[in-house]
């Protein structure tokens, strides 16, 4: 589904440039649970950017179902984003002034579906991760555990072909961390596609594929207790 060749990403912080990525390769197959791990600093997040399209790289090529995505404008990279992508993060990034439900319908809204049809698909993703007793509750009304479950939910709006999740669990306790990763666990059973950049490796073991970076490469890649076993 997926293939990066000779992925480089830099940053310029004044005259000096950062290597974020280095010529990084990796392929990623459909239906595939593919854990990230690496120091601080090793280009974690910076390849979950690449890979949801957030960020273009600064060489390289970026092949999504076979086509080269890194010769497209702009207004098609957003369009991929839209329509293939689904992206939950550590701080959760709902908006504060919209209820668990407005949130959810917030992508559909941007991919132009009519707005029955939007409460509708919302409704039936929040009732999906538990959340269908919390409908019209503002952000600041849920715990965090509810708020990533929502995240979760809006992440699912358009059917992605790729769910990425950037520490997912990290500002959870322990027991709520381990229900956001049985429901990606489940959605990953279903046919989702799901890429997580995680420091805890009790985190990996909810997924079958484990790459570790360091210095912005790949140092190792392969099933999670095979890699695991090498660190």
């Amino acid at each position: 589904m997926i293939r990066l060749e000779g992925i480089v990403k830099e940053y310029y912080m004044g005259d000096v440039v950062v290597r974020a990525l280095d010529s990084v390769d990796v392929e990623i197959q459909r239906g595939e649970f593919v854990s990230i791990m690496g120091p601080s600093g090793s280009g974690k997040s910076t390849l979950l950017n690449v890979l949801g399209v957030l960020d273009q790289p600064s060489a390289g090529a970026y092949y999504l179902e076979g086509v080269d995505i890194t010769q497209l404008r702009d207004r098609e990279l957003a369009k991929i984003r839209n329509q293939h992508f689904g992206f939950i993060f550590q701080a959760y990034n709902l908006f504060p002034e919209l209820t668990a439900l407005e949130n959810v319908m917030v992508p559909l809204m941007y991919a132009g579906r009519p707005r029955r049809e939007r409460r509708e698909r919302a409704e039936e993703l929040l009732n999906r991760v538990g959340m269908g007793h919390r409908l019209h509750h503002l952000p600041t009304q849920l715990s965090g555990g509810e708020q990533q479950r929502v995240a979760i939910a809006r992440a699912l709006a358009n059917n992605p072909t790729l769910l990425l999740a950037d520490e997912p669990t990290g500002n959870l306790a322990t027991d709520q961390g381990a229900e956001i990763m049985g429901i990606l666990q489940e959605l990953n059973r279903q046919g989702t596609t799901v890429v997580i950049v995680t420091h805890d490796p009790a985190i990996t073991a909810y997924g079958k594929r484990l790459l570790r970076l360091r210095d912005g490469k790949i140092i190792s890649d392969g099933p999670v207790n095979q890699v695991a076993q090498e660190a």
